[in-house]
């Protein structure tokens, strides 16, 4: 981390960090074992994470956090949870939150998929976030995108009736992959299928740093948006 990270690591983790043994069901007072796959999820507190309840977001994969800081201070209403791996990241994620006075919040260090499956229940999220996903390039690396038909049904599964599922990428191979796999769900409905699948870009979504790296390399951009039936 740089000193910048460093200081908001210090002055911001105890209040804004969650760690993955903090929604262990174990320590919830559930038998199941969260290491184990497809252990019964347990609901998150929002109370305990956030000091209320509202309506709850998820998003997978902030980044360093300027476009996640952004989209929660123009949605106060929302309770945002947002789940990231890279301790530099988080840390910028932290600095950005504070420089703009953002208060609802919270970065959860975790694998995004496992926590999907055995923390998140059905029909809890108001909307899921997952703009600009690695697109990792190589074709035998392209098992490892996070966008498959069973990543499709969870999402589904864990969105309320009615909740949104917001993506975007740069890369059309894995924008037309995506496409392919959110259409083939039947739990999600395209609003814009009939104009071919694409939606507009999300109206809190600011231009991100790996969009303008995208637009700079004349890569176009690709927003899907689904909704939950």
């Amino acid at each position: 981390m740089n000193d910048v990270q460093k200081r908001a690591w210090e002055a911001y983790s105890g209040r804004w960090l969650v760690e993955r043994d903090q929604l262990s069901p174990a320590r919830a007072g559930h038998a199941a074992d969260p290491a184990v796959p497809d252990s019964p999820p347990v609901e998150i507190d929002q109370m305990t994470l956030f000091g209320r309840v509202a309506p709850l977001v998820i998003e997978i994969g902030p980044g360093m956090g300027d476009a996640t800081a952004a989209m929660a201070s123009a949605r106060p209403e929302i309770n945002l949870l947002a789940i990231e791996v890279y301790k530099p990241g988080i840390a910028q994620t932290f600095s950005h939150l504070a420089r703009l006075g953002v208060t609802n919040v919270r970065v959860l260090r975790a694998d995004a998929a496992e926590v999907m499956r055995n923390v998140v229940i059905p029909d809890s999220l108001a909307e899921l976030w997952l703009f600009f996903p690695d697109p990792w390039r190589k074709r035998k690396h392209h098992k490892r995108r996070i966008v498959t038909p069973e990543f499709a049904d969870l999402v589904a599964s864990r969105l309320q009736s009615g909740g949104s599922w917001y993506l975007a990428t740069d890369w059309e191979d894995y924008a037309r992959q995506m496409l392919r796999v959110v259409s083939a769900c039947e739990s999600l409905s395209n609003p814009y299928a009939a104009s071919g699948g694409w939606a507009p870009r999300a109206p809190f979504r600011p231009e991100t740093r790996f969009e303008k790296r995208g637009l700079g390399a004349e890569r176009a951009i690709f927003d899907l948006h689904l909704v939950r039936r």
